[in-house]
C-alpha cells in the first residue's frame, strides 16, 4: 500500500512538473554564447526578435547582447541584495527586474508610450520589445544609431539625460562593459548571418 501511494505521489509530481510551461520557457539557454543555438533552442524568441526588428528597427544581435549583459537571460533576475556585516539584509540597490533589468519608472514610461499595459519584464517578448523601444528613443533623443551597440548600451545604462550629459565619461568600468556588449553584438551578428531566416 505504501509503495502504491509513493508511486502515485511521484507520478503526480512528475506530471505536474512536466506540464508546468513556465519552468521550460523561462530557463536560460544552454549555450548563451551562440545566438543560433539560442534561437534553435527557443524558436519563440526568434519570432519575438523578428517582430522587434520590424517594429523598432532594432538589430537582434544588439538586443540580445544587451539582455546577455543585463540578466544572462535569467527571466526573473534582480540586483544582488546588500548586506551589512554579512548578516543584516539592506535590500537591493535598485528595483531593476527581469530580462532587461528595467527599473520601475522607465518600465512605466514604456507601458504608457506603447499602451502595452499587460507587459511584464520577465516575459521575453515584452522584454525585447522594451529594449527595441528604448533603442528607438535613444536614436531619436540622442541620435545614436541602432547599430551602435557601444553608445546604445551607454544610453541604456545611464538614461537618455545621463548620456547627453556625458555621465559615463568618468566611468571607465562602464565603458569597459559597453565595449564587451559591443563585442558580443558583433559575435552574435556574425553568427546570426547563418540562422536569421
Amino acid at each position: 500500500m505504501k509503495l502504491n501511494i509513493l508511486l502515485l505521489v511521484t507520478t503526480f509530481f512528475l506530471v505536474s512538473c512536466a506540464s508546468n510551461k513556465t519552468i521550460v520557457d523561462t530557463a536560460p539557454p544552454k549555450d548563451s554564447n551562440n545566438i543560433c543555438s539560442i534561437l534553435s533552442e527557443k524558436p519563440q524568441w526568434h519570432e519575438s526578435l523578428k517582430q522587434v526588428k520590424e517594429k523598432w528597427l532594432a538589430p537582434p544581435q544588439v538586443v540580445m547582447a544587451i539582455i546577455y549583459q543585463e540578466s544572462k537571460f535569467v527571466h526573473d533576475a534582480r540586483p544582488a541584495k546588500r548586506w551589512a556585516l554579512g548578516l543584516v539584509p539592506l535590500g537591493r540597490p535598485s528595483d531593476a527586474y527581469g530580462y532587461p533589468q528595467a527599473k520601475d519608472d522607465v518600465w512605466r514610461d514604456y507601458i504608457r508610450d506603447t499602451n502595452n499595459s499587460g507587459a511584464r519584464r520577465d516575459v521575453f517578448s515584452d522584454a525585447v520589445d522594451f529594449i527595441g523601444w528604448y533603442m528607438a528613443k535613444s536614436n531619436s533623443v540622442n541620435a545614436v544609431s541602432r547599430w551602435d551597440t557601444y553608445n546604445q548600451y551607454l544610453n541604456y545604462h545611464e538614461g537618455w539625460g545621463g548620456y547627453s550629459r556625458g555621465t559615463y565619461e568618468s566611468k571607465d568600468w562602464l565603458k569597459t562593459i559597453a565595449s564587451k556588449v559591443a563585442s558580443r553584438a558583433e559575435l552574435y551578428g556574425s553568427q546570426y548571418q547563418l540562422c536569421r531566416d
